[in-house]
């Protein structure tokens, strides 16, 4: 080793970044074990590596004791002293055993270790640069494509984008720059592996904290996105300052900010509904531009629900090929069932028919509608049974009456 190995070091840590002091101990290490398996020593040995000259030195080490069993790992406290005076039980002697030609030797076999210990070194750093790019947004060029990912650089790197993430009607040539969203970082084997994604719900909510601020800073928090790429997007949003309106905010005036992400998202439909706590009323909001007449829950699962639309907003409420249903529940998280008015009969406590402005209104709570309905059809019964009675009763004195008339006309 020589001042040409330094020189080589301190390149390599201003180009790849990898530190000098982390190569010199992966060499020494190395070292340490090119000179066991050449020189068939068993000892313990330390490796020292001058990083300013190059130099190496072999050292092996041993434990002053008082009876030496092993003279290769051991030293007697008598010619430890010899060396010091100041040696004693349990200490450790240094004796430098340096072969002459261990430079030859111990570089070439230890050349694979450092490269080795280097690349691990080079991931690592590549690693932890790119794993704070994940869940945002990059922008890359695309380099080359095939039947499973296109490939795009970014830095020194090339992430991957699968199929599956892949834009519904976009095409991607070399060259082109794109925004994409880095759904995951792994440190593989071979390298840290960076994939990107189009279609994640996670671009959309990036791209609107890019175009509005009041996003960004928390004035306006983004409650959940339901997402069908490349077509349509819903995304509810809510507001603690009760001077803010969170839709009026997120599309901006005429339109410029929501629009801004439209066009990032080549035309993709984004609708933006108010979150509410109200599950009645947000549901009804997800199913927006649907008129929602009422909401029915479940009492088995509570997060399944029929929603009644009226009959000429049916195909509106469940959008093309069910997609505006499908984005609703996605939102919302409830199953939804979609009926029309004409489908459904609401009736009162007293079991008559309940006018449906009523309903739409809100003067009538279906809830309350169910179990009104409930109560009057076990009410039903006792009356049932006090009918019977009373015709049986009836029965009798027909019967007493008829004989009451024979014995009077035999008489």
């Amino acid at each position: 080793m020589s001042k040409e190995m330094v020189e080589a070091l301190d390149a390599l840590e201003s180009e790849k970044g990898i530190k000098k002091e982390y190569v010199i101990e992966s060499l020494e290490a190395a070292l340490v074990a090119a000179y066991k398996r050449n020189y068939n020593q068993a000892q313990n040995v330390d490796v020292e590596f001058d990083a300013k000259k190059g130099n190496i030195h072999v050292y092996a080490v041993k434990e002053v004791v008082e009876d030496v069993v092993d003279d290769r790992l051991e030293v007697s406290l008598e010619d430890a002293q010899q060396k010091s005076k100041g040696y004693e039980i349990g200490d450790h002697i240094k004796e430098e055993v340096t072969p002459k030609d261990f430079g030859r030797i111990a570089a070439q076999t230890a050349k694979q270790v450092i490269m080795q210990r280097v690349r691990e070194a080079e991931r690592d750093i590549i690693y932890n640069e790119y794993s704070q790019y994940e869940h945002e947004i990059i922008q890359g060029t695309v380099e080359r494509s095939d039947s499973r990912y296109v490939y795009i650089t970014y830095g020194r790197i090339e992430t991957v984008m699968p199929k599956a993430d892949q834009m519904p009607g976009e095409t991607y040539n070399s060259r082109d720059r794109i925004r994409v969203y880095v759904s995951k970082v792994e440190n593989a084997t071979k390298g840290p592996q960076v994939f990107v994604s189009r279609t994640d719900p996670g671009l959309v909510k990036r791209l609107f904290e890019q175009q509005v601020p009041e996003i960004y800073d928390g004035t306006v928090e983004i409650v959940s996105i339901a997402r069908e790429a490349g077509d349509r997007t819903k995304i509810a949003v809510k507001s603690d300052n009760p001077d803010v309106d969170p839709v009026g905010t997120c599309v901006g005036p005429k339109g410029a900010r929501v629009q801004a992400v439209v066009d990032e998202l080549n035309g993709e439909n984004i609708d933006v509904v108010p979150y509410v706590d109200d599950p009645v009323d947000f549901i009804a909001n997800a199913l927006n531009p649907a008129e929602v007449i009422a909401v029915q829950f479940d009492d088995n699962d509570k997060k399944q629900c029929i929603v009644i639309v009226p009959d000429y907003h049916l195909s509106l409420a469940i959008g093309k090929k069910g997609q505006n249903a499908r984005l609703a529940a996605k939102l919302t998280g409830y199953k939804i069932d979609i009926k029309p008015e004409s489908q459904v009969e609401f009736v009162d406590d007293n079991d008559q028919d309940v006018d449906l402005a009523d309903v739409e209104s809100g003067k009538i709570d279906i809830e309350k509608t169910r179990e009104n309905a409930a109560n009057a059809d076990d009410a039903k019964n006792p009356a049932a049974e006090s009918n019977d009675d009373a015709t049986d009763t009836d029965d009798t004195d027909d019967a007493e009456t008829t004989d009451t008339d024979t014995t009077d006309s035999e008489n």
